[in-house]
């Protein structure tokens, strides 16, 4: 390659990237609730992804208040609500009403 040519080719731009966190973001009572039933309308089946909603919705909240006020220890309620978690029904709703959620029901349109 001549030399001209190796000096005009530039260096490749670094893209720096930061990881995101939802949980973040999640300030109002309001975003909240629209982050847990937007999991609920989007992947009604996918277990895991609703509770590590509801994680997401704790993390913003603060796990330890959201523990207490669940009644259950913050380090079961982390492996509760994480990737690998699988809470009972019991716990959800625990989680869902320390939160301030209520879970409601509609009529699915049958074929």
């Amino acid at each position: 390659m001549p030399k001209s040519a190796k000096s005009a080719a530039k260096k490749p731009v670094r893209t720096r990237t930061t990881s995101y966190d939802v949980a973040e973001h999640l300030r109002t009572p309001d975003e909240m609730a629209a982050y847990f039933d937007a999991w609920l309308e989007e992947a009604p089946n996918d277990a895991a992804g609703i509770a590590r909603a509801l994680g997401d919705i704790a993390r913003a909240k603060g796990m330890t208040q959201v523990a207490r006020d669940a009644g259950v220890s913050r380090e079961s309620l982390y492996r509760a609500l994480s990737a690998e978690g699988n809470p009972s029904f019991a716990t959800v709703l625990k989680v869902a009403t320390a939160l301030g959620l209520k879970l409601r029901a509609e009529a699915a349109l049958v074929d």
